[in-house]
């Protein structure tokens, strides 16, 4: 497959945008124009090129919509959101960066222009949790309710507005609600109120399935969870302590973050984590501290930290120690699917995850043949979409025989 630039995070980035053409998020003709425009890649130059792509495409769908045409405004909203996300993610890390929060804004007003601009299309939500709220969206099925529902988890660097591109026109087309939202950690959950991630996810999920329960639209009994990227992790721990989930789908699946991060240290440091000597202790934060300076080496070492809220890369692997399914994931009770893909770094805990589940259990692999074989399958969402949902839909039609005969 041949990709717009050298660099492997830039030519990520850059598929992860243009793949949700698929869903009405992008259009590959403007992902080209905006690739050739970045020349000599850099997070500014990286920022610069989206953002002036994000802004010409707003502007036409400003204009569209004055000139009384919504369905063209709608697209065009949809298209720049994305793009708007997509200009600032390379820019993650503590601080964070002003660039981040303008672009971020910019992505999240221009959502809500493609919500004003299709009326009955989804709405917003806030989900009550510890004194707090957290904001997302909720898309009804068209059909006579109650209907099956998805609840989709992101990952680091997610936010609920993207969510929809990744699996939200998927589960309306197949006649599910769809719900995405920010937890701690998350989009607007970080940026605007400095929530950051908890390991125990199952306290977010319980408090949007108070919210989705409450709501005429959802039948309680068909509320599946889905988590992409990070999620991978956060949607199987959630499983573990909502046994009421109709289903859970990991994307992929991870059994711990620390042995995740383990991989992608040489093994004789990796061994001293997470309470090895103080020398190869200080010997790891050292190492990861120079990669930190790398525009994209140390991208994800920068997220973390903020992501975290922590200062020391060291603190960020110690703190990983407690996003484990030890003892957990034997206690998943619903239908779960494992994704895992071919080329994708994140997921090499897949397997041992699949292995320590006792529910009825499915493991999906997606090769780079089939062009699925990058993270979360970026470029090749349909397909995804397509082997989950079947999936879903017959535990789903399973589960709802087993009620009416009991």
């Amino acid at each position: 497959m041949s990709f717009p630039f050298k660099d492997r995070l830039f030519n990520a980035q850059w598929l992860r945008t243009a793949g949700h053409a698929y869903a009405g998020g992008a259009d590959l003709g403007e992902c080209l124009a905006a690739a050739a425009e970045i020349g000599e890649p850099s997070p500014e130059s990286w920022r610069d090129a989206w953002m002036a792509m994000a802004d010409r495409v707003a502007g036409e769908a400003r204009a569209s919509l004055a000139a009384g045409h919504d369905v063209s405004a709608h697209a065009g909203f949809l298209r720049a959101s994305n793009y708007y996300r997509n200009a600032y993610v390379l820019l993650m890390g503590p601080g964070p960066d002003p660039r981040l929060i303008e672009a971020y804004r910019l992505h999240r007003t221009a959502f809500a222009e493609a919500l004003a601009a299709r009326p009955g299309w989804g709405e917003p939500i806030a989900i009550p949790f510890e004194g707090k709220s957290l904001p997302g969206y909720f898309f009804a099925a068209p059909g006579a309710a109650p209907r099956p529902t998805l609840l989709m988890t992101g990952g680091y660097d997610s936010t609920a507005e993207e969510a929809y591109f990744f699996s939200g026109a998927a589960a309306l087309a197949r006649g599910y609600n769809f719900v995405c939202y920010d937890g701690p950690g998350q989009g607007a959950a970080l940026i605007e109120d400095g929530l950051v991630f908890r390991p125990d996810w199952e306290s977010v999920v319980a408090a949007a399935l108070d919210c989705l329960r409450a709501r005429p639209e959802v039948d309680p009994a068909r509320i599946a969870l889905m988590g992409m990227s990070f999620g991978g992790y956060l949607a199987p721990r959630a499983a573990s302590g909502n046994p009421s989930l109709a289903a859970c789908i990991a994307d992929p699946g991870q059994y711990s973050l620390l042995e995740e991060a383990k991989t992608r240290l040489p093994g004789p440091l990796a061994r001293q984590l997470p309470d090895g000597s103080r020398f190869a202790l200080e010997a790891i934060d050292a190492m990861m501290r120079l990669r930190l300076r790398h525009p994209t080496r140390g991208w994800a070492i920068r997220r973390g930290l903020w992501t975290h809220g922590v200062e020391r890369p060291i603190d960020y692997l110690r703190l990983a120690a407690q996003y484990t399914l030890a003892g957990k994931a034997e206690r998943i009770a619903c239908p779960t699917l494992i994704a895992s893909a071919e080329t994708d770094e994140i997921g090499a805990t897949a397997g041992k995850l699949y292995d320590r589940l006792t529910c009825r259990k499915s493991f999906q692999r997606f090769s780079a043949a089939e062009g699925a074989g990058a993270h979360c399958q970026s470029g090749a969402r349909a397909l995804f979409n397509q082997r989950a949902f079947n999936w879903l839909d017959g535990v789903l039609a399973e589960g709802g025989a087993a009620q009416r005969a009991a």
